[in-house]
């Protein structure tokens, strides 16, 4: 066989491999969906429509990283969208009812959602209860204590010119395309993710953890301080896309972020991410991300009632699992 010839197969097996991950498929249908809108209707690719999904965007887009690495350790976090809204609450109350600078505030916001992970993250390693039923009871914990200090009603956002303003929710132009700076965060935060799960070796840990525990325990991986870590870190993603979010829109709603967590999951479990862990994919999760809010946007343009939005989410979930189990059979039979 010639050394050419020898060359070819690796770049066959890679182009194979690419072909069959979960992200490609994703990726694929993304830009099926994207092409079905812009042909439906014109404004879809318009700069203000653009403009408009990319605001809200890299917010969600946010906590699905952390959700992301948590889901590739085998566990995941229901609360992820009471926090969203705490977060920003405790931040105005501290601000307007308390007389603290808005510095000191934010930071007191990003401890209490450390301080909501870590217990988070302590009951279900330590005491061993399931992440399902721990998150769940913490999100009516964390919802509830956001409608009982606010009373229901809405708080109005710090909306004063200043570094932080600017920093979590200042806004440029590239062109005729308008952007919030949370598109920074998102990229950022991105990229220092597919380095942590790919590159680092705390990734390989997060992956070995969720593929078979105990054989992590048994060479060295500290399983429990590393869950307990990714639970911290969700949460605080959570609060700081909050915290953007309340910034950007000028007000903080107690009820702010209901749902998000299982469109969070969906965006995540789309890209590509299994949901038993053991396999996660960063840029598949930018995919998901990009993915729903298409989706979301895409049918109220052409028409179609916004309560329909969670039926396509469902079947596009349901069809990206499917495609996901039959890719991974023919892997496995390869």
């Amino acid at each position: 066989m010639t050394i050419a010839a020898e060359q070819e197969m690796p770049r066959s097996r890679r182009r194979s491999s690419l072909i069959r991950s979960p992200q490609f498929s994703s990726l694929v249908i993304l830009i099926v969906l994207l092409a079905v809108f812009a042909i439906a209707d014109a404004n879809f690719l318009s700069p203000l429509n653009i403009s408009n999904m990319m605001a809200f965007l890299p917010e969600l887009g946010i906590i699905a990283l952390g959700m992301t690495l948590l889901l590739t350790a085998g566990e995941f976090d229901l609360s992820v969208g009471a926090v969203f809204g705490l977060a920003p609450v405790v931040v105005m109350l501290l601000v307007q009812n308390g007389g603290f600078d808005i510095g000191i505030a934010l930071l007191a916001g990003l401890l209490l959602c450390i301080a909501i992970g870590a217990v988070n993250g302590l009951i279900v390693t330590k005491i061993g209860i399931s992440s399902f039923l721990v998150t769940l009871s913490m999100l009516l914990v964390v919802r509830g204590a956001a409608l009982y200090i606010t009373q229901g009603f809405p708080l109005k956002s710090w909306d004063q010119p200043g570094f932080f303003v600017t920093l979590l929710a200042g806004s440029f132009n590239i062109g005729t395309f308008r952007f919030y700076t949370s598109l920074w965060w998102f990229i950022g935060l991105s990229l220092l993710a597919i380095y942590v799960l790919h590159y680092a070796k705390l990734g390989n840990w997060i992956s070995a953890i969720g593929s078979n525990r105990n054989a992590a325990v048994a060479r060295g991986v500290p399983a429990d301080a590393v869950k307990v870590w990714l639970f911290i870190l969700t949460s605080v993603l959570a609060g700081l896309a909050g915290m953007i979010s309340a910034f950007r829109i000028s007000a903080a709603s107690p009820v702010a972020g209901t749902g998000y967590e299982l469109e969070v999951i969906a965006m995540v479990v789309v890209g590509g991410t299994a949901l038993t862990g053991g396999r996660g994919t960063i840029l598949g999760t930018i995919v998901g991300a990009l993915m729903l809010r298409s989706i979301r946007n895409g049918i109220v343009l052409i028409g179609v009632p916004g309560l329909a939005y969670n039926i396509f989410v469902g079947v596009i979930i349901l069809a990206m699992l499917i495609l996901h189990a039959l890719l991974q059979k023919n892997a496995a039979r390869s």
